[in-house]
């Protein structure tokens, strides 16, 4: 890590402000030259480090731990989520039964729309989620999943008699940090319901309200990896009549970097409310595949399988078995490491996939180097692959 000296933060600062840098940059990089930490801040959080394990620490030394790749809940405004509630225990299929209708859909998957999509994302400066950035790429994304699902009725208007029933749509969840998390609903027959999702954050742990942070693979990658899924399972004219079994919803978390928080306040709400959650799947870094081959090892997708739901885990390898045209390998990746535990600490069954082994995952993230150009999109449709066709099962599943 290279050493910068005062002068330069001086000058830097003087460059900020002539460059018309937003004030928030010009902001830290001030602090910085006068000799503050622009992350020091008296106010405390509560984070959860395991079950039950908890203690108050300051914003930088939640940072502190994310250097040094410990994980965690920030429980500070959800610290009753899951202490009353029940595991729910759902009977999965033991096979992919939907074959006929998610193989032609598969034909239609584009890494084109996830290049173009995540070329628009990764250009924000930062999307970490107490930041204007952060605002303004979640306000980008709620638009582009807004007319994804326009386009999908609109499409469909004149070729089919279902779409007038079409009820799909899309909001913005609030959160006191700025950076909405987004869900995207298809409703089904009934409310049981399944979730794919990914976070829409970025960071870069080195001072994340000035540095930049283009998030290309975490998780610019399952981001749009969910949205093509979406806009594909958008083609079958029986999801576009409700005609399916189960609601099935798609969620891009704000502030999993923070914490899971985003993820953590949107399960709350479900649990308080009575939501029945029959599944949730997250994509959460879904297209480095350099280590892996570099390694000498094939490409795989990554089934984690410690802190997951065991039923929906061994399902997601059947339908990567028999949608993806590259295996599966099992890996663990630790506590609170990604939203799905969010969905798993508020008793809904949970899963997650990852681009690879854990040992080969992507060590680029959480810098500035987070880049488009180390990103297989290739790979990434195979992730696409699964979340399409686990959507489609799992939306016509019987759950008892």
């Amino acid at each position: 890590m290279k050493t910068i000296t005062l002068g330069a933060l001086v000058g830097a600062a003087s460059l900020a402000t002539a460059l018309s840098i937003p004030s928030t940059l010009r902001q830290a990089v001030s602090q910085l030259a006068s000799g503050q930490n622009p992350l020091a801040s008296a106010e405390r959080y509560l984070i959860e480090l395991a079950p039950s394990q908890t203690q108050w620490v300051t914003e930088e030394e939640k940072w502190q731990l994310r250097r040094q790749n410990i994980n965690f809940f920030d429980i500070t405004e959800t610290p009753d989520l899951a202490t009353t509630t029940s595991r729910s225990t759902v009977r999965f299929p033991s096979k992919t039964a939907h074959n006929e209708s998610i193989t032609p859909l598969l034909k239609t998957l584009d890494k084109q729309h996830m290049i173009s999509d995540l070329t628009t994302f990764t250009a924000f400066h930062t999307r970490y989620y107490r930041s204007d950035y952060g605002r303004q790429s979640s306000e980008w994304l709620l638009a582009q999943v807004n007319h994804t699902l326009s386009s999908a009725s609109k499409n469909t208007s004149t070729s089919t008699s279902t779409s007038s029933n079409f009820t799909g749509h899309v909001r913005p969840f609030p959160h006191s940090w700025g950076q909405a998390s987004i869900i995207a609903t298809l409703p089904g027959k009934s409310a049981n319901t399944i979730v794919i999702g990914a976070h829409q954050d970025s960071t870069n742990l080195f001072l994340p309200s000035l540095l930049a942070a283009p998030g290309a693979d975490d998780d610019g990658s399952g981001t749009v990896t969910i949205l093509e899924a979406l806009r594909v399972l958008l083609h079958d004219p029986k999801i576009l009549a409700g005609e399916q079994e189960n609601t099935v919803e798609f969620h891009w978390y704000s502030a999993e970097e923070g914490g899971l928080l985003g993820s953590q306040a949107i399960f709350s709400a479900y649990q308080k409310s009575g939501r029945s959650v029959k599944a949730m799947l997250q994509q959460d870094m879904t297209g480095y595949t350099h280590a892996t081959l570099a390694a000498g090892e094939p490409e795989s997708v990554g089934v984690i399988t410690d802190y997951v739901d065991p039923g929906l885990t061994s399902f997601i390898k059947e339908v990567v078995t028999e949608y993806c045209t590259i295996p599966f390998i099992e890996t663990k990746c630790g506590y609170a490491c990604s939203d799905h535990a969010s969905a798993s600490k508020a008793g809904y069954p949970s899963a997650f996939v990852i681009e690879s082994d854990f040992k080969y995952s992507d060590k680029k993230i959480h810098t500035t180097d987070d880049k488009l150009e180390y990103l297989d999109f290739d790979h990434m449709l195979q992730h696409a692959r699964l979340t399409l066709g686990l959507a489609y099962e799992l939306a016509f599943a019987k759950f008892e």
